[in-house]
């Protein structure tokens, strides 16, 4: 091999691993929201997305163990409040263990299911609702209750239908089929 194609071959294998690398150019060039030490891309729907995030392994493995991946990889458009690992170590010692075996597989998707709403709803079409509903707006989850969005200490708050509370830590994290809102505390169905 002589020097110019030996030069064109190392040129080309540096690009391939680059390309395999990196996220596409496409990818690079859109406006993403770090969560969990990772970008979150429009571009991707919500579990191709947070299956990145460090800060939702929990999540996740309640997605997957309920059977929703499918659902949230779907078109949607759905808002989800997505609460954090410590989220859910907020919950009673061995809470998250029981709920994810198989024989509690209804309550978990319930539970789950409660921190989505269907359609996209950003932090701006969830104040205006709060504003026109006078200070607090009812969303309809999927799982069929409703959650109660108000603003505290300008924060957007949720708070569930046990009464407990959760702060929306980051919010408009869009994706491909809806937006995700970050969450500090398991929300509760009744």
């Amino acid at each position: 091999m002589n020097r110019k194609h030996f030069a064109v071959a190392i040129a080309a294998a540096a690009l391939g691993f680059a390309m395999s690398a990196a996220p596409s150019f496409a990818q690079s060039a859109e406006k993403t929201v770090t969560v969990g030490g990772a970008p979150m891309y429009p571009s991707k729907n919500i579990v191709e997305n947070a299956v990145n995030s460090k800060d939702h392994t929990t999540l996740v493995a309640a997605v997957k163990a309920a059977g929703l991946v499918d659902t949230l990889s779907g078109p949607g458009p759905f808002t989800v409040f997505a609460p954090t690992n410590e989220a859910f170590d907020k919950l009673p010692k061995g809470t998250v263990d029981t709920l994810v075996k198989p024989e509690n597989k209804a309550t978990l998707t319930k539970i789950l299911t409660y921190h989505v709403v269907s359609g996209k709803m950003t932090a701006a079409d969830i104040d205006k609702a709060i504003k026109a509903g006078g200070g607090k707006a009812e969303l309809k989850t999927v799982e069929g209750e409703n959650l109660t969005a108000e603003m505290s200490g300008g924060k957007l708050v949720l708070v569930d239908a046990k009464g407990g509370k959760s702060t929306v830590t980051i919010g408009d994290v869009m994706q491909s089929n809806g937006v995700i809102h970050v969450v500090n505390t398991v929300l509760m169905p009744k």
